[in-house]
């Protein structure tokens, strides 16, 4: 039973696997749609193969396809096409992140059932788009990473290249998918018609790597890694403690003003070298080093406590465990409970969508066994 939200009501046949396409629909069960994942026959999601698992349950499977219901269909099978085409009728949504092509080999490319369903949104997540040269290669997520740039400008200047520390392009890909579902549930309710929603991973990269695009076609630059710092911010930076790292985020004049007094450096606030953010930004390899002394004078705790007493953004570098021990992610509900038959009690990531019309309950439904849904669709089917 889907969570109550504000797409309660909304039905989504999700033909997703792994993560892009999931992770959208994912967001959409949050949001209080059905959502009916189709799986081909076991082993099913290939994402029920991933690990980390906990009594044989793999909890990658299981974070990101909680509250959704699942059936096996081999989609090759005309007995499992009518199930399938019987589904669609009453569905609002349809999800994929195949290769651009295999949908139509299916009979099941937009084109083919647009004039069937006229109601129907489709939604395509893929490496590469539906047009364009690249389109029907495959791709994964570390590819686009690579090929979009965003790989380019992570990690320190000088060093091999390195991966963003979690899946930015299948994540960034199901987000933006999840963002345009809804503009097209939107658009047919105004307008009563259905559109094809076309995501490319690859192109998502490029709208996430913000500045980076604006300072090649604005300046020419190429930008590379710049480590732990903001390319245009100064002071916006990590910064060694007695004890460890911490984040200033002077992000204008008048906070660097307060960051130099509560260091209780003045003679930085007065220098002219430091008078503007431009200025700081063409003198940071002398201003920094001066920040540096004194902070390392304290430890991060002592140091966050000075600089937000003076209203200065800053914090310490965390790890996971001691992300997760923060007081904020108790009072805004970020680790939820899921009572898994199989794998016991599993603590995952709550949901950031908050609305307040809706509830945010701190236990979820558990993702599905493969094939668990069957008996139920059928019998709402007719079958």
């Amino acid at each position: 039973m889907a969570a109550a939200g504000p797409l309660t009501g909304i039905t989504v046949v999700d033909l997703s696997r792994i993560l892009a396409g999931p992770y959208a629909t994912f967001l959409m069960a949050e949001m209080g749609a059905r959502v009916i994942k189709i799986e081909p026959p076991a082993p099913g999601d290939d994402a029920r193969a991933y690990g980390p698992y906990k009594n044989g349950v793999s909890t990658y499977f299981a974070s990101i396809n909680r509250g959704k219901e699942s059936i096996s269909l081999d989609l090759k099978s005309d007995k499992d096409k009518r199930i399938f085409e019987k589904l669609l009728e009453r569905a609002d949504v349809i999800v994929e992140n195949f290769r651009p092509g295999t949908m139509e080999k299916l009979g099941y490319g937009w084109e083919a059932l647009h004039p069937r369903y006229p109601k129907l949104i489709y939604a395509a997540a893929s490496g590469y788009g539906h047009s364009g040269p690249l389109s029907k290669t495959p791709s994964y997520d570390m590819v686009v990473q690579g090929l979009g740039g965003i790989m380019s400008i992570t990690g320190h200047p000088g060093q091999p290249p390195v991966r963003i520390g979690m899946s930015i392009g299948d994540v960034g890909a199901g987000l933006y998918t999840a963002v345009a579902v809804n503009a097209a549930l939107f658009h047919r309710a105004q307008t009563g018609e259905a559109t094809k929603v076309d995501i490319a991973m690859f192109d998502c990269q490029l709208a996430l790597i913000e500045n980076a695009v604006m300072r090649y076609t604005v300046l020419g630059e190429v930008p590379g890694p710049l480590g732990a710092r903001h390319p245009s911010i100064v002071p916006f930076e990590a910064i060694e403690t007695a004890d460890g790292w911490m984040i200033v985020a002077a992000g204008n004049d008048n906070l660097y003003l307060k960051l130099c007094d509560a260091l209780q450096r003045p003679d930085l606030a007065s220098d002219p070298r430091y008078k503007t953010n431009d200025l700081r930004n063409k003198n940071r390899d002398t201003l920094r080093p001066e920040l540096e002394k004194e902070l390392e004078k304290h430890s991060t705790a002592e140091n966050v406590a000075i600089l937000e007493k003076a209203g200065v953004p800053c914090g310490p570098i965390n790890n996971i465990e001691q992300a997760l021990a923060n007081p904020q992610v108790e009072a805004r509900n970020m680790l939820v409970t899921v009572d898994d038959p199989d794998a016991g009690p599993l603590k995952l990531a709550g949901n950031p969508l908050k609305f307040s019309a809706f509830a945010d309950p701190p236990t979820r439904a558990p993702a599905p066994t493969l094939d668990r849904d069957r008996a139920k669709i059928l019998k709402e089917l007719g079958l």
